[in-house]
């Protein structure tokens, strides 16, 4: 039997926590938004002794401190077949695809890694049916994303709401955990209009019970800065790029210094530079295989020195890279001064290989 919510018992098990929330029975008010916290394990969903889990905010959800991102870049280097033009032109009804996808999201479950982020059709129909059975193992991040406010079209509150609908139907999700927006990547190009309308299908989304917690996803940070502060009833979670180049700047009006204020969740994409930092292809026989391995674990170490991100959530396409990156959680956190030179230079490889339509990682240096 599929294990899985009704709408109905999603909301009346969130009035639940809620309340659980307001007595300070699973948080405390003085967490910061990111901080692992001393939590009783029971409630944390598919808990592993192995995994770090983090507070994602005011959504007093306890997440993986590495989680599962939506992409599958360079599948076909483990699958066999075409490259093909994108992730997402992947036919995604190949059973060796399926398979693949099965087996990541089975070992990410076995290592306690209970968030997925899925961001585009093909992600959400792959990972709702990896998921089908078992979906109270992971947390479901969605984003339909050409039907958001992204494409002109999709920014009327009905329309966005229209989406949603035929997304979550097609997917065969009663509800998501988390529906973030996916705004222009530099969204200051959205008039107030457009927030407003997107604000609105966010509401009505919790409201109904589509949604556990809703969000948006952006590349701009002082829009996304301004966003929190005008609406932050709605901005429970946001998306951003955070790689391990990304430092925290020492200024109170920074976009970080809101997020703590603010008491915001936090995802990372983009934590190895659209692959940028490695040498090879990771493929199994790669000859920089276990270089690469090494650098993956550095760059998110590095990564979760930042106490305020929730997690990053890098692409993984194989289940040794799910058991590679489990492994990063329990190393030694700080790098010392050889991890340190050792990133430094391939994170300098990754700026200078980025691709054209990668350069606004670089933007998100300084945060």
């Amino acid at each position: 039997m599929d294990k899985k919510l009704t709408r109905r018992q999603f909301l009346r098990d969130s009035a639940v926590a809620a309340a659980a929330l307001a007595t300070g029975l699973t948080t405390t008010k003085e967490a910061d938004a990111g901080k692992s916290l001393e939590a009783d394990t029971s409630k944390i969903l598919d808990y592993n002794p192995d995994m770090e889990y983090r507070r994602c905010g005011k959504t007093g959800l306890m997440i993986s401190a590495v989680s599962l991102g939506g992409h599958w870049k360079r599948v076909v280097k483990i699958i066999g077949g075409e490259e093909p033009s994108g992730w997402m032109t992947l036919d995604i009804d190949r059973r060796d695809f399926q398979k693949n996808r099965y087996d990541v999201v089975t070992r990410c479950i076995e290592r306690g890694i209970n968030f997925v982020d899925a961001c585009c059709r093909e992600e959400i129909l792959a990972y709702s049916k990896a998921l089908k059975g078992r979906r109270d193992k992971m947390y479901f991040g969605y984003s339909w994303h050409i039907w958001e406010s992204r494409f002109e079209e999709w920014r009327p509150r009905k329309k966005l709401q229209e989406g949603l609908e035929k997304g979550m139907k097609e997917a065969g999700l009663d509800y998501v955990d988390l529906w973030r927006i996916s705004l222009l990547v530099d969204s200051s190009q959205h008039s107030e209009a457009h927030i407003e309308e997107a604000v609105a299908a966010l509401d009505w989304a919790k409201k109904t019970g589509r949604a556990r917690f809703v969000g948006v996803s952006s590349h701009d940070r002082p829009h996304l800065k301004k966003l929190i502060e005008k609406y932050p009833d709605q901005m429970e979670v946001i998306l951003t790029p955070y790689t391990a180049k990304s430092k925290l700047v020492s200024d109170e009006t920074s976009l970080w210094a809101t997020i703590k204020k603010y008491d915001v969740g936090w995802f990372g994409i983009k934590p190895f530079a659209s692959n940028s930092v490695f040498k090879g292809d990771s493929s199994l026989k790669s000859p920089h295989f276990e270089e690469d391995n090494r650098i993956a674990r550095l760059a998110i170490r590095y990564i979760l020195c930042n106490p305020m991100i929730t997690a990053p959530i890098p692409g993984l396409v194989t289940v040794q890279q799910v058991d590679n990156v489990a492994l990063a959680v329990k190393e030694r956190r700080e790098l010392d001064l050889k991890e340190k030179a050792e990133l430094a230079r391939a994170m300098d490889r990754a700026w200078a290989r980025l691709p054209s339509g990668y350069q606004w990682l670089k933007d998100w240096e300084y945060v």
